[in-house]
């Protein structure tokens, strides 16, 4: 297979990019019909699980569903309280059970989220002793995913625990888990994302695809902006609008032998009218997807098409 057939064949989408998140309270949530619809209409053949419930929780149900529109279920984004040894055997527990459903649905990623709270609730300093627990209980989720044959990856997020670069690097540092490279959530953090792809390619599991209006993130970290006025605001345009070098940071992992998914991910709150069938969110995600369809091979990724790949 060529690496150009390849890339193509490693790119999924997620139901964020239709409005569908794991954050309370973020917006409508479109149908499930109407959204599945759009992204086979667009070529996708695998997604990610999206919010609690909005697809059936239900293994059977799930691979059934799916199945009618010939998609495969890749990854799920489960958040996690890893920094506070008193709720360690909730999180076990809970990792354990999404980790067991995964495994039946098929899933490949299990996306690890480390929230402050299980209700999302702002970010707090974490003592050394609770860093101290993060990193054994990354471990012991790696146990428990690797027993359903699934493989954890760290997504990295604003407004969870680990979201800055100096998170980051701890994280790196002293645990062996593999990242999720988002690489707007990345670049809002503070991390250079193209330096974290030619550095550390081999703690890369899954990739997010996402690019990034600098101008407002910045407002979103000055706390001018929650993260839903900020996606609201335009914060994640379509790909190659925006002002990260998504062609380089793709180009340094493909160089480097990465062989995991890319995700394209296109958040969309929506909080107004409902849009029609065939506007909306399809339109961008379409757009996103036509830049990576001229963008994917080897000659095209090495040619830089932003300056940016952090935040000044």
């Amino acid at each position: 297979m060529s690496e150009r057939e390849s890339i193509l064949t490693r790119l999924a989408t997620a139901p964020i990019s239709w409005g569908i998140c794991e954050v309370p309270g973020w917006g409508h949530q479109l149908e499930v019909d109407r959204v599945l619809s759009e992204m086979v209409e667009l070529g996708f053949t695998s997604t990610e699980l999206g919010s609690p419930g909005w697809l059936p929780d239900d293994p059977s149900r799930l691979n059934a569903m799916l199945a009618a529109y010939d998609l495969d279920l890749l990854a799920a984004f489960v958040p996690l309280v890893l920094h506070d040894p008193a709720l360690a055997d909730e999180s076990l527990k809970r990792a354990r059970a999404t980790a067991n459903r995964l495994e039946a649905m098929g899933a490949t990623y299990f996306n690890t989220a480390p929230v402050t709270s299980w209700d999302w609730s702002r970010r707090e300093p974490v003592s050394a002793a609770g860093w101290d627990h993060v990193m054994a209980m990354f471990a012991a989720i790696d146990d428990i995913v690797a027993e359903h044959n699934l493989v954890q990856v760290l997504h990295s997020h604003v407004d969870t625990v680990v979201e800055t670069a100096d998170e980051v690097q701890r994280c790196i540092d002293n645990s062996d888990v593999k990242f999720v490279l988002d690489t707007a959530h990345f670049a809002i953090g503070g991390v250079d994302v193209r330096s974290f792809a030619e550095t550390y390619a081999e703690r890369v599991g899954l990739v997010h695809i996402k690019d990034l209006d600098i101008s407002v993130a910045t407002r979103l970290n000055d706390d001018e902006l929650t993260l839903m006025e900020a996606v609201q605001a335009g914060i994640f345009p379509p790909v190659g609008h925006g002002d990260l070098d998504i062609g380089g940071v793709m180009s340094q992992l493909e160089i480097r032998g990465y062989q995991g998914w890319y995700v394209l991910e296109q958040d969309v709150a929506i909080t107004g009218d409902v849009p029609a069938p065939g506007e909306g969110p399809v339109l961008a995600v379409g757009e996103s997807l036509a830049w990576l369809q001229a963008h994917h091979d080897a000659s095209a990724l090495a040619q830089p098409t932003k300056n940016s790949n952090v935040i000044p």
